[in-house]
C-alpha cells in the first residue's frame, strides 16, 4: 500500500504538539555564570502559536526541560496546556488526549530528538524540524525545510490553517 502524503493529514488537524528544546529552540542553552539557562525563541513560531490558539487549536507542550521563563513566554503566546519537566512523555500525552477527549489521527506532533520517538508513535502526523536526530527523521511523515528554532513551528502550523482557510493576514494580531 503507498505511503499516504502528508499534505493529506492537515486537513484533519486539529491540536498541535510541540517539544521545546530543538524545536522550538535551537537546542542551545546559553548557561549564565548564576546557573540560569537561557534560551532564543523565533517570534514567527511565536505568532503562528498564538494564531492557531486564537484560530480554536488545542495547543500543547510537552518538554524534558523545566524553564520557568519557557511558561511564561508561551503563557504569553495563549497557550494553557504547558507540561515542563516531563521524563515519560507518552503518559502526558494520553493524558492530555483524555482531558479533551482528542483523537490521535488529529494531532501534529513535532519534536526533535529520541525522548520524542514514543509519542509521535503515537500520533497521525508526527513531524520535526531539518535539523532533528536521524531516528526522528526516520519516523517523521512531514521533515521542516526549516531547523529547529528557526522557524519550524511556524512551518506546520501555517500549513495546517491554509489548508483549512484558517490563515489570516490580520497584522493587528498582538504578539510579542
Amino acid at each position: 500500500m503507498e505511503e499516504k502524503s502528508y499534505k493529506e493529514y492537515l486537513e484533519h488537524i486539529t491540536t498541535f504538539v510541540f517539544d521545546v528544546d530543538g524545536v522550538l529552540t535551537d537546542g542551545t542553552i546559553i548557561v549564565t555564570t548564576d546557573g540560569q539557562m537561557l534560551r532564543n525563541m523565533n517570534i514567527k513560531d511565536g505568532y503562528a502559536i498564538k494564531t492557531a490558539v486564537d484560530k480554536g487549536y488545542n495547543v500543547c507542550i510537552i518538554s524534558g526541560g523545566n524553564n520557568e521563563g519557557v511558561r511564561q513566554r508561551l503563557k504569553g503566546l495563549g497557550v494553557t496546556d504547558i507540561y515542563l519537566g516531563i521524563s515519560h512523555k507518552t503518559e502526558q500525552l494520553d493524558e492530555y488526549f483524555d482531558i479533551y477527549g482528542i483523537k490521535a489521527e488529529n494531532v501534529l506532533y513535532m519534536g526533535d530528538d529520541i525522548p520524542d520517538l514514543p509519542p509521535m508513535q503515537m500520533i497521525g502526523l508526527p513531524c520535526c524540524p531539518q535539523d532533528a536526530a536521524p531516528e526522528i527523521k526516520n519516523i517523521s511523515k512531514y521533515i521542516s525545510h526549516k531547523k529547529g528554532g528557526k522557524g519550524c513551528a511556524r512551518d506546520v502550523i501555517e500549513q495546517v490553517l491554509k489548508v483549512q482557510g484558517k490563515w489570516n493576514n490580520n497584522f493587528e494580531a498582538d504578539y510579542n
